[in-house]
């Protein structure tokens, strides 16, 4: 329940301050251009408070999430007149300056925000920047039926030559079932062939099934398991099983499972010894909710017949042995000002470019409508960002303000893009389009952004039926 409450409280905040960012572009830029302002509103609905200051009404409403701004003259559907402070009697380059402002906030807010948590935390993980070479391949995943083997590195994907681990994966999660091009190096030998990344998650995002070489330390224990009576300590790096050296946690998982029950030898290096250890795997169920323990939101959706009913039962059995890796290795430290803004302006350009990829697979429907997260899988996130710290949640934070200055570019009539699009449109007819014809286009983006969002909360409410990955 604290959980529940503390992504409510979270994304309220960081939702309504991203949108409030936003609007204030508009505000600023319009006042600045000489358009009248009729409100500057936080939240939605009917007036609580608020004070007029000059011809503008600031007020805070009944749904406090977001605000927005309201403009004289704004909507195709109020009525005009000649008054030159009225939006649609300025110029079309102040129009334009004044559509294009909020989501300019959005996009520099999410890099001076960024620039500043990479002055005091920067975490970053060591298998990103590294040449990707191939520490594990999944049995009977995309990667083993091209024939990949642990020890290959990926020269080509996609076109992307000698890509990182972060590239490679970034390829799969976008192409789910789409062929994509690789080279691979084996020894002196190339190989080419195509993998079709399969969707996993209840996001359906693509993985090929290879992982990074990472080290299997040991990061938890279970004291009445197996692994424990047998003296293996936190801290231990599990080198290898019966002799095959491990590539990735993945892979102990994975071979515990063909064990099955049998007596496994751990090869572990603790310190500057290495150890043996003998364990047996003990079928039990994966660590997880039970129906008691469940979240509450997830029982009522069982309850009441919309969610998936294996999401509030204790998840599979799996051999196991009782001990959890330890996170992947990251680099934590500072970066000065030049060196915090130039990672920022390239995680914000990386990011950018997948998002604008991601819009365009959605329009051909190469990508699953499941890959999106509406206002409930934002809250989940930066409810569980939130419990995992400041840093973590300042970057979900320049992550989604990122994204909402994005979408807000989209051609959509209604958005900022959409009348961004109406303006160059009518530059090239060298006059306005009627306002009659603006009512119909804006009467039909309306009905096309609610179905929109219907869509996107119901997948939302499906993941949380169906259980998070």
């Amino acid at each position: 329940m604290n959980s529940f409450f503390i992504a409510i409280f979270t994304v309220v905040i960081v939702l309504g301050f991203m949108i409030l960012i936003h609007e204030f572009g508009h505000f600023a830029v319009a006042k600045l251009l000489g358009v009248r302002v009729e409100q500057f509103a936080i939240g939605f609905g009917k007036r609580l408070i608020g004070f007029r200051k000059g011809e503008t009404d600031y007020r805070i409403n009944a749904l406090p999430l977001g605000g927005y701004v309201k403009m004289s003259g704004e909507n195709p559907m109020d009525r005009h007149s000649d008054d030159p402070r009225e939006f649609v009697n300025h110029s079309r380059w102040h129009r334009f300056l004044i559509a294009i402002a909020g989501p300019s906030m959005n996009i520099a807010l999410a890099i001076v925000l960024l620039t500043g948590v990479y002055m005091v935390h920067y975490e970053h993980a060591a298998a990103d920047d590294e040449a990707a070479v191939i520490g594990y391949v999944k049995t009977n995943s995309p990667a083993a039926k091209i024939g990949a083997q642990p020890g290959d590195r990926i020269v080509k994907i996609d076109g992307i030559e000698n890509p990182t681990w972060k590239q490679v994966l970034n390829r799969d999660a976008l192409n789910v079932n789409q062929h994509l091009p690789v080279v691979l190096q084996r020894g002196g030998t190339t190989i080419q062939a195509e993998v079709v990344p399969q969707p996993i998650t209840v996001d359906q995002i693509g993985s090929s099934g290879w992982f990074p070489t990472e080290p299997v330390m040991v990061g938890a224990l279970e004291l009445d398991m197996p692994a424990a009576k047998a003296g293996v300590q936190l801290g231990d790096r599990i080198l290898a099983v019966d002799g095959k050296s491990l590539g990735s946690m993945q892979s102990l998982v994975d071979d515990l499972q063909e064990t099955k029950g049998k007596p496994v030898d751990l090869t572990v290096e603790r310190g500057d010894k290495t150890l043996h250890f003998t364990v047996q795997p003990v079928l039990t169920k994966i660590p997880g909710e039970s129906p008691s323990d469940a979240n509450w939101f997830t029982r009522l959706l069982v309850k009441i017949g919309i969610g998936h009913p294996e999401a509030a039962k204790p998840e599979e059995q799996r051999y196991r042995v009782g001990f959890a890796g330890a996170p992947p290795p990251v680099t934590v430290g500072k970066l000065s000002l030049p060196e915090a803004f130039q990672r920022s302006l390239s995680e914000n350009r990386s990011n950018s470019v997948l998002l604008v990829e991601l819009v365009g697979k959605l329009v051909q429907h190469k990508v699953s409508l499941k890959t999106v997260s509406g206002p409930i899988g934002i809250a989940r996130m930066t409810g569980a960002a939130a419990q995992a710290g400041l840093a973590p949640l300042l970057e979900l934070t320049c992550l989604i303000s990122l994204n909402l200055g994005i979408f807000n570019l989209l051609p959509i009539p209604i958005m900022d893009g959409g009348v961004i699009l109406l303006l160059f449109i009518e530059s090239l007819m060298r006059r306005d389009i009627s306002l009659p014809v603006k009512e119909r286009i804006y009467q039909a983006a309306f009905v096309f952004l609610v179905l929109f969002a219907i869509v996107i909360i119901f997948n939302d409410i499906s993941k949380l039926g169906s259980g998070m990955p």
